[in-house]
């Protein structure tokens, strides 16, 4: 028997068990739900996946070519690395993956003097973002990624980010 499909808007949570009691994913799933709601695209899907530095580095090693640990990873279903995942093209309501290592989440956030719970929704905000065109290889760019961040944040009762993150 075949696994139900998500309902329109799903977002599909998947943790890493070492990290499973450590996660709030209703507040996961509210991030990434507010970030498609502020860009009307309330119909679409997303997976978040919480992972380690090391999984996370493996993946930016393959796909980005920085053998390094990072914070987020965004792999969009419409564009981008065909070997990793391309939605069907009948499936144009599955946005594509995003990866967030809890380990560099948790670090950032003991940084920055901020709640392990908020990093986690900028991190989630930041890649769905991603997965809906936004960039910051620009200073205009960043300028409008960085806004929409701030705008969802506080409209999920977070402070808005005070330094570029991502």
């Amino acid at each position: 028997m075949k696994a139900p499909e998500p309902a329109a808007g799903a977002v599909d949570v998947q943790i890493a068990p070492a990290f499973a009691e450590l996660v709030n994913t209703e507040a996961l799933v509210a991030a990434a739900q507010a970030t498609l709601a502020a860009e009307g695209q309330q119909d679409c899907r997303v997976t978040l996946v919480i992972t380690d530095d090391e999984g996370i580095r493996e993946l930016n090693r393959a796909f980005a070519g920085n053998d390094t640990p990072t914070d987020v990873l965004s792999f969009s279903a419409r564009e981008g690395s065909p070997e990793f995942v391309l939605a069907d093209s009948d499936e144009e309501a599955y946005l594509g993956d995003i990866i967030i290592s809890f380990p560099f989440a948790v670090a950032q956030a003991s940084a920055r003097n901020l709640p392990v719970a908020r990093e986690l929704a900028l991190l989630a905000i930041h890649g769905t973002l991603h997965l809906l065109g936004y960039d910051h290889a620009t200073s205009g760019d960043e300028a409008r990624m960085w806004t929409r961040q701030d705008d969802v944040l506080q409209a999920l009762g977070y402070e808005p980010t005070d330094a570029p993150r991502a």
